[in-house]
């Protein structure tokens, strides 16, 4: 197949990127390669997909020297003219939008950017799928649109209208948005709700990440809601899996549809922290604070209608889960 994966330098798309890449598909990445977070957390994953420019201009395709099937642009998804050249450019048949401004915490505090990124640059993609005809449009949704709700596990049949972030309700406008596309246009969409992902590649501004460096550095690590907390921490390799699953199908033939993802087994933040520990054979040090604006205080999927419809079924637990990532992460330091 031919496929678009957006946001392709990010944590799961890069993940993504490579597992299509070994299945055989051929695979365009674009990405705006934005400096939300520290820009050689994307810079240095172009070498290892075979693109060597010393720069990398905007709009224009990059093509690896690894393999005849990755192409790469720094397009960004708010600029419409560019989204639909690229896509007159290739016959797509999956679109799949990592693209997004990431964070909670920052959409409190930025909600603009979360408009522009999630809402319009959404819907550049989307339509230009409907304009040249795109099978299937997959796209990254939040287990943040449930809300802060006591009754788990999370169904996607539960009611999504009480967001508690701008980022959550920019997640959840996008599902409304491919439904409308579904209904009217007769594109076939699916929506990923990702819960809590971590592992190799993991973006420095999320917890999994700066638990694991501050601790290896004997710095203090910050702990809201004062370690009150539960959180369906979820392999990179298990989200991947499932997003190849999706794309290649399955048992559902559906116009619309929406699924969690996620390893269906919530962790105690403390004991996240503990396996840190005993991993890296450090104690860390803690600061526990008040409960922030926009944090849920659980998640937790159920991922019952993926393994159903897909075959879905998460493997790596938080024990692998934690090793894996703390041996990227002297790999990384090791080496940059």
């Amino acid at each position: 197949m031919n496929i678009l994966v957006t946001g392709a330098l990010g944590f799961i798309g890069y993940n993504l990127t490579r597992k299509l890449l070994d299945a055989g598909h051929f695979v365009v990445g674009i990405d705006n390669i934005n400096s939300y977070y520290d820009v050689r957390f994307k810079y240095e994953k172009l070498p290892l997909l075979g693109i060597e420019e010393d720069s990398i201009w905007p709009n224009l395709i990059y093509k690896s020297t690894s393999t005849e099937n990755y192409h790469f642009s720094k397009v960004d998804i708010t600029d419409r003219y560019y989204i639909e050249d690229i896509m007159s450019k290739y016959e797509f048949d999956v679109v799949c939008n990592l693209a997004a401004q990431a964070g909670v915490q920052y959409s409190i505090l930025n909600p603009h950017t979360y408009i522009e990124n999630n809402v319009t640059g959404f819907i550049n993609l989307i339509d230009a799928c409907r304009e040249f005809n795109v099978k299937h449009f997959v796209y990254a949704s939040s287990s943040s649109v449930y809300g802060n709700r006591d009754n788990v596990p999370f169904v996607e049949t539960d009611t999504v209208d009480q967001p508690i972030s701008l980022y959550a309700a920019s997640k959840k406008s996008n599902e409304l948005i491919a439904h409308t596309y579904s209904h009217l246009y007769k594109l076939k969409t699916t929506g990923l709700r990702f819960f809590t992902v971590y592992g190799p590649w993991g973006r420095p501004d999320m917890a999994p990440y700066l638990f694991v460096d501050n601790v290896s550095k004997g710095k203090k690590i910050r702990v809201f809601n004062n370690g009150k907390m539960e959180r369906d921490f979820t392999f990179i390799d298990d989200i991947v899996e499932g997003i190849c699953l999706v794309i290649n199908g399955g048992r559902q033939d559906h116009q619309y549809r929406v699924y969690n993802i996620g390893h269906s087994s919530p962790v105690l933040l403390m004991d996240f922290i503990r396996t840190i520990e005993d991993e890296l054979g450090k104690q860390a040090e803690i600061e526990f604070l008040p409960h922030r604006k926009g944090d849920v205080k659980i998640t937790y999927a159920d991922v019952s209608a993926m393994q159903n419809d897909f075959g879905y079924q998460p493997v790596v637990g938080i024990k692998e889960g934690i090793s894996k990532f703390a041996d990227w992460y002297r790999w990384f330091k090791k080496n940059h």
